[in-house]
């Protein structure tokens, strides 16, 4: 097991970097009346008071997190829902959340949550099982959900049981035992009184979920458990969320959380313009990328008023980048070169990894040896090297093997008689990292006769475009997870984010993957 997911990222095409998650932190903050400690934000203990602004990339399309793959959605639910469990940030490991408690059969089969009592959605309704039950059964598990998670949550065709044992308590049944499956418990919980009538269980289509709580609903009736309530939303430039007074979490000492008052989300389009906020006091803290890094350290030990937290070494998930083939391009003699294993192979020789992760990320980035993990995943063993290494004379001479060779003398590899090896590369063009990265990519296949041409796109656009037919090859970025088998939606052939193969799918919503549309190797 732990030896075979170092090789699949051959196949899939992985890059194998995974980027550390780097914040400038404004110390002080721009008005101490605004955040009067800005120790607030969970460094060290904190007082209560202040407003936090920070950015998020894009408007979010949607408040319903399970309605629609959305990194933007997802940033605001985030704040305002809980799971059963959580994870540490620090130390990764799992702690509780509205489950204050539970156990596990000696089979690995039976999963019993017991659930914390006295915990009220934000409109001041009780939380119970019902609720956990509503959720994963009706939403999570729907098909239909655009955001949901089916397959992680069901085997051949059929969803896990998931039962109410008692007001608070829940019980799981799995028909195996899974090693990673308490880590799934991270997802949100939804509010059934709020959206029973977008499901089945209501009356509803399945789909119906999928337009619940849009962005322009009534934000009273889009309800969590988390710190933070919804108060206003400015479309397309402001989200204000208020601490939640009921919320069930203290610190250490006892006091109440959240300590910071109220929570400021500007949409801010491009690192350019979040930059730009930061330095003039609009923003209290900005995500920077490996190549804002230097600078930003610089100004730091200069004594400017900020602090650089790089979390590298100890990251518990990162963001690492994926360099896709489409499988199903409309090109069908690319779609065939796509699809061979030998190719994908030939193509890891020339994916200089060293070079990223000095010239774009600025050394803020790793090889973590192994696919789908990030470094803190140290249960996977770390087989240095098995990612290949940067040979431009080894990746020609697999491309010499097989038969792509340059037939005309321009300089570029025929597929076949007339048709040179050319595709595009879409990547996102306000990224820090895709458009250096993309240009790498373009010199160092260029001199293997590989042709690449540059399309950009918005990089808020990118998942969506992957997820569409019409492109070649394609930078998108999907999250880590600190077990494989969490990412089975990716990973997994007819998996719901199985994007560059999507052809594999079930036919059916919910039937089993497509297996008459897969190649030996998948």
């Amino acid at each position: 097991m732990k030896q075979r997911l170092s090789r699949l990222a051959l196949a899939f095409g992985v890059l194998g970097i995974s980027a550390a998650a780097i914040v400038a932190v404004a110390a002080p903050p721009p008005s101490a009346k605004r955040m009067p400690n800005y120790s607030q934000i969970g460094l060290t203990a904190g007082k209560a008071g202040g407003t936090l602004t920070l950015a998020i990339g894009s408007a979010p399309q949607t408040f319903m997190s399970y309605g629609a793959i959305d990194s933007a959605g997802q940033r605001v639910a985030q704040h305002m829902f809980d799971g059963l469990i959580e994870s540490n940030i620090a130390t990764g490991k799992i702690e509780p959340a509205l489950a204050e408690s539970w156990t596990i059969s000696p089979d690995g089969k039976v999963y019993t949550f017991k659930l914390r009592q006295g915990v009220k959605w934000h409109d001041g309704v009780e939380f119970t099982a019902d609720d956990v039950v509503f959720t994963y059964d009706q939403i999570i598990t729907n098909p239909e959900a655009k955001g949901g998670d089916f397959n992680n949550f069901s085997a051949g065709g059929v969803k896990f049981k998931f039962d109410k044992v008692d007001k608070y308590t829940v019980r799981f049944t799995l028909p195996f035992s899974s090693g990673a499956f308490l880590v799934q418990m991270r997802g949100f919980i939804m509010p059934k009184h709020q959206l029973v009538k977008f499901t089945l269980e209501g009356g509803g289509k399945a789909a119906d979920i999928n337009s619940a709580w849009a962005t322009n609903a009534d934000l009273k009736t889009i309800v969590g458990t988390g710190a933070y309530q919804l108060s206003s939303y400015t479309t397309n430039q402001k989200i204000v969320m208020t601490k939640n007074p009921d919320y069930w979490k203290v610190d250490s000492k006892g006091t109440a959380l959240p300590y910071i008052d109220k929570l400021e989300l500007l949409v801010l389009v491009g690192p350019q313009a979040q930059e730009a906020a930061f330095k003039n006091g609009t923003l209290d803290a900005l995500d920077i990328s490996g190549a804002q890094f230097p600078d930003y350290k610089a100004q730091e030990r200069a004594g400017a008023k900020l602090s650089v937290i790089s979390q590298l070494k100890d990251a518990i998930y990162g963001s690492p980048p994926h360099l896709a083939f489409n499988q199903d391009a409309k090109d069908a003699d690319l779609a065939k070169v796509f699809s061979n294993f030998k190719f994908r192979q030939a193509i890891q020789f020339a994916v200089n990894r060293e070079r990223i992760i000095s010239d774009v990320y600025n050394g803020q980035a790793q090889l973590p040896g192994h696919m789908g993990v990030p470094p803190a995943g140290r249960f996977y063993t770390n087989t240095k090297g098995s990612l290949g290494s940067f040979d431009l004379k080894a990746a020609a001479a697999a491309l010499d093997a097989l038969g792509y060779k340059d037939t005309d003398g321009d300089g570029v590899r025929n597929i076949r008689a007339g048709k040179q090896l050319e595709f595009a590369l879409t990547y996102g063009t306000d990224s820090a990292v895709y458009p250096a990265m993309s240009a790498i990519f373009q010199n160092d296949f260029k001199q293997i006769g590989v042709k690449v041409n540059l399309k950009g796109v918005l990089s808020s656009t990118l998942l969506g475009t992957g997820l569409g037919k019409d492109w070649e090859t394609i930078f998108v970025a999907l999250g880590d997870q600190p077990d494989p088998e969490l990412r089975k939606p990716i990973w997994q052939p007819g998996g719901s984010l199985y994007y560059w193969h999507q052809s594999t799918r079930p036919t059916v919503a919910g039937g089993p993957a497509n297996r008459d549309a897969m190649t030996s190797w998948e």
